[in-house]
């Protein structure tokens, strides 16, 4: 057997283990939801993507020799906390960033202040980030990693970040209080 054939053999191989993880997968999700197809393979694939994208923070931190806290620091974690909760919103339910979630979305509706509702569009790799990308649970899960390994690299600049997305949380609270008010008082 020659080289050429041997690499032939080596990719089919793994063509085939590929190949053979993939129906099982759908095997899996055939039985664990048979009245509603779940895409346990995309899921499992944004599961190994966050994998590694958690990984490549350990790793910056880890390089850096970033010293690791005794212990979270209240006033930190609710800066943390609050500037998620904005970002993800911001990111995966506002309309001014529907231009970075339309390659993989579907508009169908507004559906509150500056708020759109969107649905995955596609298949594969598409659907999966357009799931992610409306789903304010899912990206908080991302940003707090982002926000936690930011801290440990650049706590100044990471502090300032939450910081601002924290007033930001507060103003669109008071913008909504105040429209309540509004409505209440014309009722």
């Amino acid at each position: 057997m020659n080289a050429v054939n041997a690499a032939d053999e080596d990719a089919t191989g793994a063509g085939s283990g590929l190949h053979r993880a993939g129906q099982a997968v759908r095997r899996l999700g055939r039985v664990y939801s048979p009245r509603e197809e779940r895409h346990l393979g995309r899921h499992l694939g944004a599961v190994a993507a966050f994998g590694a994208y958690t990984a490549a923070w350990g790793a910056a931190v880890a390089v850096r020799k970033a010293k690791l806290p005794e212990r979270p620091d209240p006033q930190g974690l609710l800066l943390t906390a609050t500037a998620v909760f904005r970002l993800s919103r911001l990111l995966s339910k506002g309309s001014v960033t529907s231009p970075l979630r339309a390659p993989f979305t579907r508009y169908e509706s507004a559906t509150g202040p500056a708020e759109v509702a969107e649905s995955p569009r596609g298949d594969g790799i598409r659907a999966t980030v357009g799931e992610l990308a409306t789903c304010p649970f899912c990206l908080s899960v991302w940003l707090t990693t982002t926000f936690t390994g930011a801290q440990l690299l650049w706590p100044r600049a990471t502090r300032t970040v939450t910081g601002g997305l924290t007033a930001l949380a507060a103003a669109d609270t008071m913008q909504l209080a105040y429209d309540y008010l509004l409505q209440k008082n014309s009722e």
